[in-house]
């Protein structure tokens, strides 16, 4: 327990540096708890050679769910906008691939490295701090890189759920995919959140 307790304030450290030099890009003031990211990591497969991509992990709270889960033929690699998040992410998870860039340029970001597909997209971006043009965006960039029958997850905080930008981004969501599931409220999780879970893209970035 004195390991973790060590690992786990190391962590919050590494979350509030980055909160601290880009807070208009953070949106909570903690790491994603164990309940929340055992939920988006649910749609990541646990047998074959799936591809996993996830955006924005930040110190890594998904990531330790998707390492227990994915099988040992599997290929992870995480999206990070944040050179501190990225330096922590390669120490503490060095067989993650952690790609320094931007989730708007996911395809090209995933092409470099020769994948053209993923079988899960797991997000844990503030997309309630993102303008509608840049939602949109990535939301394109998700649904070019999925492949059928994959999934893409992220979450919104409960109380966030009744304002405006929740209610558009919710709204985003129905029109960039055919299916959009709720699932039930994290309550262990702090601020509490529900997940979303999507499937079957209607909108790419490279349409027409």
């Amino acid at each position: 327990m004195p390991v973790d307790g060590h690992k786990s304030l190391h962590e919050l450290k590494v979350f509030l540096g980055a909160v601290r030099r880009r807070p208009s890009a953070m949106g909570a003031i903690v790491p994603s708890g164990p309940a929340l990211a055992g939920m988006l990591a649910l749609v990541a497969p646990t047998t074959g050679e799936p591809v996993v991509v996830e955006l924005g992990p930040g110190t890594g709270a998904a990531t330790r769910a998707l390492r227990s889960r994915l099988p040992a033929g599997a290929r992870h690699l995480a999206v990070e906008l944040d050179g501190e998040l990225v330096d922590h992410l390669r120490v503490a998870h060095p067989a993650l691939d952690v790609i320094h860039g931007d989730a708007a340029d996911l395809a090209k970001l995933l092409l470099d490295r020769g994948i053209e597909q993923v079988d899960a997209v797991i997000s844990g971006l503030p997309w309630a701090l993102f303008p509608e043009s840049l939602q949109r965006t990535i939301l394109g960039q998700v649904g070019d890189v999925l492949a059928p029958g994959g999934a893409f997850t992220t979450f919104a905080y409960v109380h966030a759920l009744p304002l405006g930008n929740a209610r558009r981004f919710r709204a985003l969501l129905s029109d960039s995919f055919d299916e959009v599931i709720v699932t039930r409220v994290v309550w262990a999780n702090v601020p509490p959140a529900v997940g979303y879970i999507c499937r079957r893209p209607l909108v790419r970035a490279n349409a027409g």
